[in-house]
């Protein structure tokens, strides 16, 4: 899998780091509360688990799975729900876990579906943020990265479900993608 990276972008130690200032700053966003806390499947699985662990206050879990790229490197502009959340979330306060923010199609889907549940309030936590690539006005609270218009992969991104379990962000060289 490393031979498949072209360069990488931040290194194990540097997430590590994020996630831990990321936390201290959602702790106190949420100081004496129970936020429901949704992370977004597959792509935030590792980043949720580490988030959780760095935030020194009670939470709720859950997940969803939503998906708008189909195994493709760009979105496809149509967000479809694979799977909802069980918790009922009228009158909570959410905070969202993304992998990444691209085009925020998905994230502006989230928003507006937990906002139509009726959540108090929803806040975004997310590991990267891709400005360039956004095509609707789709923002975060709470950001990792800002991070260049490339295709990276690692620490639970994938190309076609490859990558995730790499523990760095890479870039995937173009070749890998474009030969398929």
């Amino acid at each position: 899998m490393n031979n498949d990276i072209l360069k990488v972008l931040y290194s194990q130690e540097e997430i590590q780091a994020v996630v831990n200032r990321l936390g201290r700053e959602i702790a106190q966003t949420y100081a004496g509360k129970t936020p429901v806390v949704v992370g977004v499947l597959k792509g935030a699985i590792f980043f949720m688990t580490d988030i959780a662990r760095a935030v020194d206050s009670y939470m709720q879990i859950d997940f969803i799975d939503v998906s708008s790229y189909h195994g493709a490197t760009e979105s496809s502009g149509t967000v479809e729900l694979l799977q909802d959340i069980n918790t009922d979330i009228e009158g909570r306060d959410v905070l969202i876990v993304e992998d990444i923010v691209d085009t925020g199609r998905t994230l502006k889907f989230l928003l507006d579906t937990f906002a139509n549940r009726g959540a108090q309030s929803i806040k975004v936590c997310t590991l990267l943020d891709k400005p360039a690539g956004r095509a609707v006005d789709a923002e975060s609270d709470f950001v990792g990265f800002k991070v260049p218009n490339e295709f990276v992969v690692g620490y639970g991104l994938d190309y076609d479900e490859k990558y995730r379990n790499l523990p760095y962000i890479g870039v995937l060289k173009p070749e890998i993608y474009t030969n398929n």
